[in-house]
């Protein structure tokens, strides 16, 4: 009997030990789980690229950060689905000297505008609807759009406008606009205080209640467009918006700290957000811990709302770069990605349509896909990168590219506005190419 006791203690034992052993592989996969999966990784020099050359990066971003243009950044570079490139330089909030983090959480502004517009892809493929459906088919309060031909705004001069379809919103040829630089309409957006909504449907009834600045599909003028397409997204599916965002791309895609708001537990991480200074320098214009960023309840914004951290953001543009899909995980179909990435504008829109925006290149050589930018020329664009390339950036001086052509994603991300102020972009963009050695 002693040994049959004797026996079943030590089975005890073992079973105990192996509860152990599985109780702590489960607290690791826990602990995997919250803080992503790692993105692969290469030497430069194994996917065609130079480490003696990308190292030119760091010193012209630590430049703006020593002359106090710039509080920090963080750049990234993958070629062929690996990262060969990954770094910090200076402070992610000045005033309490926190140092730039590789989880640093940024506020997107209109980064968010290319994940809207996959949102909007993926209910395409499933058959909801065709891009040439006017949009007042889903969303009747644009039924009856007029537009702005001048005069006063309490009382303007307005023709009837033809029906705006969902590609006209996804290639911003709408006749809608952003409401800063549009004399009458800009006007009748602020009075209307049509971001003052508490829902995506308020905001798209104060919208469709105003005119249009143009005819769809005569102009490309940067809109609101995208912002209506998130209504879109929540009509047509069913599920708010950010909802489907979370559940359709965010985590499929394990975009972790990618959201609406900041969660408390993650206020840590959250840069401050400065405004440059007419004497070459910066002031801060958002103080974290009172930001609008932390409003669970806050309007999800398909044009600006987001914020994310470079890995999550890299995770994205990989899964577009590799044709909708990304370790196993599909988003779009291949096909689809790439109506996304093509140019959607015609001659009839002008050798520059988006002569308006901050391209920081030429604006010859460029035209516009579903939501983002597209290079048709480089020679024309005047700054490196290959017909093709789909890129677009936000207002805090966030930016990306994709380039299938030569299987490569970069990113520039600092928290600095207005956008324009310096040429980080561009210069990401040469500093990148000139390290392609193959």
């Amino acid at each position: 009997m002693r040994k049959i006791n004797k026996y079943f203690s030590l089975l005890a034992i073992v079973f105990a030990v192996f509860v152990i052993f599985i109780a702590g592989c489960e607290s690791q996969d826990t602990t995997q789980s919250l803080t992503g999966q790692a993105l692969l990784t290469a030497a430069p020099e194994e996917v065609g690229m130079s480490s003696e050359r990308l190292d030119r990066i760091r010193p012209k971003m630590q430049a703006y950060v020593d002359a106090k243009q710039l509080p920090g950044f963080i750049t990234m570079v993958a070629r062929r689905g690996k990262l060969v490139h990954f770094e910090q330089v200076g402070q992610m909030d000045v005033e309490a000297a926190t140092p730039m983090l590789e989880d640093t959480i940024f506020r997107m502004y209109s980064m968010t505008k290319p994940i809207t517009g996959v949102a909007v892809m993926i209910l395409y493929e499933e058959g909801h609807f065709l891009l040439t459906d006017p949009v007042s088919k889903y969303l009747p309060e644009f039924g009856e759009m007029k537009v702005y031909l001048g005069g006063p705004y309490e009382n303007p001069r307005t023709e009837r406008s033809a029906e705006i379809t969902i590609k006209q919103l996804l290639t911003h040829t709408s006749g809608l606009v952003y409401g800063r630089d549009e004399p009458g309409v800009t006007e009748m957006y602020e009075l209307a205080d049509i971001f003052g909504s508490e829902s995506l449907q308020g905001f798209v009834e104060r919208l469709a209640a105003l005119p249009l600045a143009a005819q769809p599909g005569t102009e490309w003028r940067y809109s609101v467009s995208m912002d209506v397409l998130g209504r879109l997204v929540e009509v047509i599916s069913g599920q708010p918006f950010d909802r489907f965002l979370a559940e359709r791309i965010f985590v499929p895609l394990d975009m972790i700290d990618t959201g609406f708001y900041v969660q408390e537990d993650k206020l840590a991480r959250f840069a401050a957000v400065y405004r440059a200074t007419d004497e070459g320098g910066m002031q801060r214009i958002d103080d974290q811990s009172q930001s609008s960023f932390l409003n669970h309840g806050v309007v999800p914004y398909g044009g600006h709302g987001l914020v994310s951290t470079a890995r999550d953001y890299m995770r994205f543009a990989l899964m577009l770069l590799n044709g909708g899909e990304l370790e196993g995980v599909r988003i779009l179909g291949r096909k689809t990605v790439d109506l996304l990435m093509s140019n959607h504008l015609g001659p009839e829109y002008g050798p520059q349509p988006l002569a308006s925006a901050n391209l920081q290149s030429s604006a010859q050589g460029v035209g516009f896909g579903l939501s983002g930018a597209v290079i048709t020329d480089p020679a024309l664009s005047s700054v490196l990168g290959s017909t093709g390339n789909f890129f677009w950036g936000g207002a805090a001086s966030t930016y990306f590219w994709i380039d299938p052509k030569e299987q490569l994603v970069g990113m520039v991300l600092t928290q600095l506005m207005p956008s324009r102020t310096y040429p980080i972009r561009g210069e990401m963009r040469i500093l990148t190419y000139q390290a392609i050695v193959d």
